[in-house]
């Protein structure tokens, strides 16, 4: 089922990075994400509820502009 939060996502592992897109627009870079962590955003069937519960205000972040 698609997102209605998140519109495209992609990990970086050599960086360890995870890209999220938001359905806003906006895009951030979430650092020192573990390659498991990422692994388990992705086969969330809910991405937003994941996101919130695991990925946001865990890892560092910056916004892409």
């Amino acid at each position: 089922m698609p997102s209605t939060v998140i519109r495209w996502f992609a990990y970086h592992p050599d960086r360890a990075e995870l890209e999220i897109l938001f359905v806003t627009g906006r895009r951030y870079i979430y650092s020192n994400v573990p390659e498991q962590a990422a692994a388990e955003f992705g086969a969330a069937s809910s991405k937003g509820r994941h996101f919130n519960a695991h990925i946001r205000d865990h890892y560092p972040c910056r916004e892409l502009v």
